[in-house]
C-alpha cells in the first residue's frame, strides 16, 4: 500500500462505525437533486453517480474562496490550484479535463441554471460563490452527455434562498502569507419577492515568491412568485481576479527552494531571468446575468425558459523573450481576449402516472476579439533589454465566433415497483468561425492593423488565416435501477458523449503557423457504469460504482512551447475505475464520511508528440507516446476522509480531515512522475447567540504535519520550458475567521 493512502482502512472503519447506531432522529435524510434528470428526484433512486454537497459542508469553517476546498470529497473528482490565481483551478471528473492548461474543459459548469461554461466548452469555477451556496451537485458518467459539448460530468452550484426576514452577515478571515478575506451576505423575503446577495474581497501575498493575488466577487439571486404556479428568477455573477504568475519549477528548483519563482534560461550576458522580469501575470474579469421563467401549465405540465448574457475578458503576460516574439507569425507574449456571450434554452416537462418526460432546445453563442501583443517594446537585436511587462506592438488580431445548439429529450419510467428506467437522446452542433485581421504581405513593410519594425526578420508573410469549422453528433444514454430491497438499489447505465475542441485548443497551429487549428477534430466516448446504493442501516449510506470509458480521437497536446499550446487528435484511450463513498451519522455528536477513487487512465494507441522547440510529428525531434502510457494529470488513486464532532450544548463544532492522492505523470511520455501525498487538516469553532446577533468564530490548520508535496502540475510543459512542470503546494497554513449575523 502506498504511503499516500496508508490511512484509508482506518478512515473507512470510522465511517462504518455507524452500523452500530440506529436512533430514529439520526436517520440520513433523502438527497434531492435535479442535475441528473432536470426534475427533482431522490438521488438514491437514480441510475447514475450523482452527489450533493450541502450548505454546512460548503460554508462551515472554510475559506469559501476556491471550489477545491470542498469538491475533492466527491469520488471520481479532483481539483487543485497552482498556488496562484493566474490560472483558474483545474477540475477533472473520471480523468476528463486533465489536459486543460487554463481553467476547466470537458466538464459542464452551471450556476443557478445559468451556464458558467462558454459555448465551446471552456469554463472556470471562479464564478462560483461558495459563501452564499446552498448546495453543489456533481453528476458523473454518461448522463452528463445530455448537457451538450463535454464528456466528463456536470457541476452545478445553487445559491441559497433569502431568509424569512432581512438578515445581514458580515465576515472576515485572515491567515498565512498575508491572506485575508472580507465579505458581506444579506437577503430578505418581502411578500412574493425573495433575494440573496453576497460580495467579497480576497487578497493574499501567496505561498511562493511573486504570487500576490486578489479576487473580488459578487453574486445575486432574486425570485418573484407570480401567483402559485409561476416564478421569475434573476441571477447575476461578477468576478474580478488578478494575480502574479510565479511560473512552474523544474525538479532542481523544487528541491532547492520550493517557494522561489520560476526562471527562464536565456542565453546572453544577463543569463537567467525570473518570472518577475517578464512581468508574468493575469487579469480576468467575468460578469454574467440571466433570467429564468418557470410556470406550471397544468397539474402535469411545466415550462421553463432561460436567457443569459455575459462578458469575459482576459489579459495574460507570458515569459517569452524577444527573439521568439520576433517571428512574424508568433502571437507575442501578451495574450488578450474580450468575449461577449449569450444563450437561451427552453424545456417542457410532462408527468405521467408512472413516468416523466422532458423535451428541450438550447442555443449559445460567444463572440471573441482575440489579440496578441509583444510583452515589452521592440528592441533591435537585443532580447534582454526589452521593456517586459508592458503592452507592445500588435502581433495577432482576429474575431472568433463559437456557437453551440442542441435539442434533447429525456425521460424516466417506473416499469414496475422494482424496476426504474431512464433514457435520453441529444443532438449537438458546435460551430467555429474566425476572421483574421492581422495580415502581413511580403513587401517588407505592410501589416494590417499594426506597424512593425524592419528588424523582425526576412520572412514577413503572415497570410489571411480566416476559416471555419463545425462539428455535430448524436449522443444517447440509458440506465436502469433495480430495487433489490427497500434499502439497496443496483443500477447500470451506458451512453455516448461528444467533446469538441475549445477555442483555446484551436488557438494555435503546428510549426509556428498562424491562424486557428481547424484540423483538430472532436473526441467521442462510450461510457459504461455499474453501481450500488445501499443503506447499511438507518444512519449509514454507501455508494459504489465501477466505470469504463472508451474514447476515440482523444484530444492531446502536440507541443507546448513559448506560450503556444498546440493540440492534436491521438487514437483511443481508456479510463476504468472504481468509486466508493460512505456517509455515517455515528451518534448525535459524531459523523464520518469517506470516499475513495481508483482509476486507470491510459492511451490504447501510440502517437508522436513534441517536447522541444521547432518540432513536428514528422521530425526526428519528436517523441513517441507508447500504447499503455498513462494520461498526464490523472492520479491513479485518491482518498478523502472526515470525522466531525458537534456539541450543540456549548455551541462547538469541529472536524479532522484527511486527503490523499496517488502518483500521476506530468507528461504523456511518462518521463516526469509526481509522487503521491497525504495531508491532514483540523478545524473547530464556536457559535453564540447574543441578543439579535448570531456570532461565529473558527480556526483551521491545513497541511497539519507540514508536508512538502506537489499539489498540481503544468501538463506537458515541454523541455524548452526548462522542465517547469511542478507547482508546489503550501506547507502548513492557518486560517482564522469570524462572522456576525443579524436578523431584523
Amino acid at each position: 500500500m502506498t504511503p499516500a493512502l496508508r490511512h484509508t482502512p482506518l478512515a473507512l472503519a470510522l465511517a462504518l462505525i455507524g452500523q452500530c447506531a440506529s436512533a430514529e432522529e439520526l436517520k440520513i435524510a433523502p438527497t434531492v437533486v435535479i442535475t441528473g434528470t432536470r426534475v427533482e428526484q431522490n438521488s438514491f433512486d437514480l441510475p447514475m453517480a450523482i452527489d450533493s454537497i450541502d450548505k454546512t459542508t460548503i460554508q462551515e469553517q472554510r475559506g469559501t474562496v476556491n471550489l477545491s476546498e470542498v469538491i475533492n470529497r466527491v469520488p471520481g473528482v479532483a481539483s487543485a490550484g497552482k498556488e496562484n490565481y493566474t490560472q483558474e483551478q483545474s477540475l477533472t471528473i473520471r480523468g476528463f479535463g486533465a489536459r486543460s492548461a487554463f481553467g476547466v474543459r470537458g466538464v459542464k459548469l452551471i450556476a443557478d441554471g445559468i451556464p458558467a461554461s462558454t459555448p465551446d466548452g471552456q469554463g472556470g469555477t471562479g464564478l462560483f460563490d461558495l459563501a452564499s451556496a446552498s448546495r453543489i451537485e456533481v453528476l458523473r458518467g454518461p448522463f452528463s452527455a445530455l448537457y451538450g459539448n463535454h464528456s466528463g460530468g456536470v457541476v452545478q452550484i445553487f445559491t441559497e434562498d433569502g431568509p424569512d426576514r432581512f438578515t445581514i452577515t458580515p465576515s472576515f478571515q485572515f491567515g498565512s502569507y498575508g491572506t485575508q478575506r472580507s465579505g458581506v451576505k444579506f437577503g430578505d423575503t418581502v411578500g412574493n419577492f425573495n433575494y440573496t446577495a453576497s460580495v467579497s474581497d480576497f487578497r493574499t501575498d501567496g505561498y511562493r515568491d511573486y504570487s500576490k493575488s486578489e479576487k473580488q466577487q459578487a453574486n445575486l439571486k432574486a425570485r418573484w412568485m407570480l401567483g402559485d404556479k409561476t416564478s421569475i428568477t434573476v441571477v447575476g455573477n461578477y468576478l474580478n481576479q488578478h494575480g502574479d504568475d510565479p511560473l512552474g519549477l523544474n525538479i532542481d528548483q523544487l528541491r532547492g527552494d520550493r517557494r522561489q519563482q520560476g526562471t527562464s534560461a536565456l542565453s546572453g550576458a544577463n543569463g537567467i531571468r525570473t518570472a518577475e522580469f517578464f512581468g508574468t501575470r493575469r487579469t480576468l474579469e467575468n460578469s454574467q446575468g440571466g433570467l429564468v421563467f418557470e410556470t406550471a401549465l397544468s397539474e402535469r405540465d411545466t415550462l421553463r425558459a432561460m436567457v443569459f448574457v455575459g462578458n469575459r475578458n482576459n489579459a495574460q503576460y507570458l515569459a517569452i523573450n524577444s527573439l521568439i516574439q520576433n517571428n512574424i507569425r508568433a502571437a507575442g507574449g501578451l495574450s488578450t481576449f474580450d468575449r461577449d456571450y449569450w444563450g437561451t434554452n427552453v424545456r417542457w416537462t410532462h408527468r405521467y402516472d408512472r413516468a416523466t418526460i422532458s423535451v428541450g432546445a438550447e442555443y449559445e453563442r460567444a463572440d471573441e476579439d482575440r489579440k496578441g501583443y509583444r510583452n515589452g517594446s521592440t528592441v533591435a537585436n537585443d532580447s534582454f533589454n526589452a521593456n517586459y511587462g508592458t503592452q507592445g506592438d500588435l502581433k495577432r488580431n482576429e474575431r472568433n465566433v463559437a456557437e453551440q445548439s442542441g435539442v434533447f429529450m429525456q425521460g424516466e419510467w417506473s416499469a414496475t415497483e422494482k424496476l426504474l428506467l431512464s433514457a435520453g437522446i441529444r443532438y449537438s452542433k458546435v460551430e467555429f468561425k474566425s476572421k483574421d485581421r492581422f495580415i502581413c504581405t511580403t513587401d517588407g513593410a505592410t501589416c494590417s492593423g499594426s506597424t512593425l519594425p524592419v528588424n523582425l526578420g526576412l520572412n514577413r508573410l503572415n497570410p489571411d488565416d480566416s476559416g471555419s469549422a463545425d462539428f455535430s453528433d448524436w449522443t444517447s444514454t440509458a440506465g436502469a435501477v433495480w430495487k433489490l430491497t427497500e434499502t439497496t438499489n443496483l443500477y447500470a447505465n451506458a451512453g455516448q458523449s461528444f467533446e469538441a475542441p475549445t477555442l483555446i485548443e484551436l488557438a494555435y497551429r503546428p510549426n509556428d503557423q498562424s491562424g486557428l487549428n481547424f484540423d483538430l477534430k472532436p473526441s467521442t466516448s462510450k461510457q459504461y457504469e455499474l453501481g450500488v446504493k445501499t443503506f447499511l442501516n438507518d444512519v449509514t449510506r454507501m455508494d459504489a460504482a465501477f466505470f469504463y470509458i472508451d474514447s476515440e480521437k482523444e484530444i492531446v497536446t502536440q507541443s507546448n512551447e513559448n506560450g503556444r499550446a498546440v493540440y492534436q487528435n491521438a487514437g483511443d484511450t481508456s479510463r476504468r475505475g472504481f468509486e466508493l463513498s460512505v456517509d455515517s451519522r455515528i451518534s448525535s455528536a459524531f459523523a464520518a464520511y469517506a470516499a475513495i477513487t481508483l482509476i486507470d487512465a491510459k492511451f490504447e494507441d501510440s502517437f508522436r508528440t513534441c517536447l522541444v522547440a521547432q518540432c513536428s510529428q514528422q521530425t526526428l525531434n519528436s517523441s513517441v507516446v507508447d500504447s499503455g502510457n498513462k494520461i498526464a494529470g490523472v492520479a491513479n488513486k485518491s482518498f478523502y476522509g472526515e470525522l466531525t464532532y458537534r456539541n450543540t450544548g456549548i455551541g462547538f463544532s469541529g472536524a479532522i480531515e484527511y486527503r490523499a492522492s496517488g502518483r500521476m505523470f506530468a507528461d504523456d511520455t511518462n518521463d516526469v512522475r509526481v509522487g503521491g501525498y497525504g495531508v491532514a487538516a483540523i478545524r473547530g469553532g464556536f457559535t453564540q447567540t447574543v441578543g439579535g446577533w448570531k456570532l461565529n468564530e473558527f480556526a483551521r490548520i491545513d497541511n497539519l504535519f507540514d508536508k512538502e508535496y506537489v499539489g498540481s502540475v503544468y501538463i506537458n510543459a515541454g523541455t524548452a520550458s526548462a522542465g517547469r512542470y511542478f507547482a508546489p503546494a503550501s506547507e502548513r497554513t492557518w486560517l482564522i475567521g469570524v462572522s456576525a449575523s443579524y436578523a431584523l
